[in-house]
């Protein structure tokens, strides 16, 4: 089924050196810009992250340090890829757990903050796993009764994400409706103040820590009784957006 577009919108998979939102870097990046009219446009380029890509990661996607030695770095093309994805929604296989936090760190790092929040998040793996219970590769069997080919290339995974999720709506046209904004919804786990899942909304959609030994608490009420907590995390192995979003709830609940 064709995808009903109010907004263009980016299909996006990304290889990395890691698995750390917070430390590792970008070492492919695959687009695919959807256009309301069906059209399409497709970039791919390696990128150099200016660390090692790890035994680990090198033997999924298969790229060496050697291979990305004289690519551009993320600095480089940060802002010419800002100004492409501008006024796009976003969507992936699991990208509103990794491939986003990832990429957005990328920009924070380059001093380009591209709200991703502005944007609608389709996550096709979500709508799978509610659907299904499956894999990438699985999926694409499934759904679109073909092997993945090249499993792990950034390119391959890029273009088997947008075919499923054509496919998921021709599938299941009873539950799921052909809207960005219903499919971002439907996709979404959940709600996420920041990118990493350090901080989230509670029932009453009210920010509480999602982790450690303040979990389940309002952020707001932890910073006023133990203020140290505030600087414990600025100063911890957290990314660059929890940060942002734990100073931006500070900053909010010192001027009332």
């Amino acid at each position: 089924m064709r995808l009903n577009l109010k907004n263009p919108i980016i299909f996006f998979d990304i290889e990395s050196t890691g698995l750390n939102v917070a430390t590792d870097r970008i070492v492919e990046i695959s687009m695919v810009k959807v256009m309301p009219d069906g059209s399409t446009e497709v970039k791919t380029r390696r990128i150099n992250p200016t660390i090692h890509i790890s035994e680990e990661s090198t033997r999924i996607h298969g790229i060496h340090d050697e291979d990305v030695k004289d690519c551009p770095t993320f600095n480089q093309i940060a802002k010419s890829l800002a100004k492409w994805m501008e006024g796009c929604d976003i969507a992936g296989y699991n990208s509103n757990k990794f491939d986003i936090p990832v990429l957005y760190e990328e920009f924070l790092r380059a001093g380009v903050d591209f709200d991703f929040r502005k944007r609608k998040l389709v996550d096709v793996q979500n709508i799978f796993h509610k659907m299904e219970q499956r894999t990438l590769s699985a999926a694409y069997k499934f759904y679109c009764h073909k092997d993945l080919n090249n499993a792990h290339s950034a390119e391959a995974d890029t273009m088997a994400t947008y075919e499923i999720l054509q496919a998921q709506l021709d599938k299941y046209q009873d539950t799921l409706q052909n809207d960005i904004t219903f499919l971002s919804d439907f996709s979404s786990k959940t709600k996420f103040a920041d990118y990493a899942g350090r901080i989230i909304y509670n029932d009453q959609d009210v920010p509480v820590f999602n982790f450690g030994k303040h979990k389940g608490k309002p952020v707001e009420e932890v910073l006023k009784k133990e203020p140290s907590y505030y600087s414990w995390m600025m100063n911890g192995d957290f990314t660059l957006d929890t940060k942002k979003v734990l100073t931006e709830i500070k900053i909010k609940s010192s001027s009332r």
